[in-house]
């Protein structure tokens, strides 16, 4: 059956960047356009990321619980649609704030507002996912299932920003769960991206937070 253990690795990814991105903002001075550019383009990254992951949940996860789960899938996963569709409503309105702050460093304060506003749903809905969905998900879903849903992310993500992902996602990871994850791939990402992610991450994050080791949230 399903090996969900790949959903938590993430969510702590998800967890770290986007709890760090409003204090990101906060702190470009006005006009200062260079390190908005920076802050803007780390965002778009992450929030593509996160778009794609929910977009395999709906595709792949909530149909065959809904299929198989029976009463509790059925209480719960209207639920995450619903939880789904609320951060989407927060990250259209956050992805169309950062082009114009990304190119004047103004209005930041308000930009910074809404991503408030998508962490706390965010971290309400992995919360209850984990809670409910996982359990579910590892009783009802093969792990054939379950692996379309890390081939959607592959199909869906840039190449170059799904390598800078996967270096997000080990800089807290359990290296048990990312060789299981790296296990089923074909044979060139399982050997480069457990080599390049983390060197991406690196200076990805040097660049972004000042420091190669940005703080870990983990939870």
């Amino acid at each position: 059956m399903a090996d969900v253990r790949d959903m938590f690795m993430a969510h702590r990814m998800f967890r770290r960047e986007f709890r760090l991105l409003p204090q990101l903002v906060r702190d470009v001075v006005p006009d200062d356009t260079e390190r908005a550019a920076v802050v803007a383009d780390h965002a778009d990254k992450i929030c593509a990321i996160l778009d794609a992951h929910h977009e395999g949940e709906d595709e792949v996860v909530w149909p065959r619980l809904l299929a198989r789960g029976g009463e509790a899938s059925a209480a719960v996963v209207p639920v995450m649609e619903k939880q789904h569709h609320g951060i989407h409503e927060s990250l259209t309105t956050v992805t169309s704030l950062f082009p114009a702050w990304g190119t004047t460093a103004r209005g930041g304060d308000d930009l910074a507002y809404h991503i408030d506003v998508l962490v706390e749903r965010l971290i309400e809905h992995m919360a209850l996912e984990e809670r409910e969905i996982l359990p579910l998900a590892a009783k009802h879903m093969t792990a054939a299932e379950w692996a379309l849903f890390g081939e959607h992310a592959f199909a869906t993500i840039p190449k170059k920003t799904l390598a800078l992902g996967f270096g997000m996602v080990m800089y807290e990871g359990d290296p048990e769960v990312i060789r299981a994850v790296l296990s089923n791939a074909p044979f060139v990402p399982r050997f480069v991206m457990p080599r390049l992610g983390p060197r991406l991450y690196a200076s990805h994050a040097k660049r972004l937070y000042g420091t190669a080791t940005p703080p870990r949230i983990g939870g």
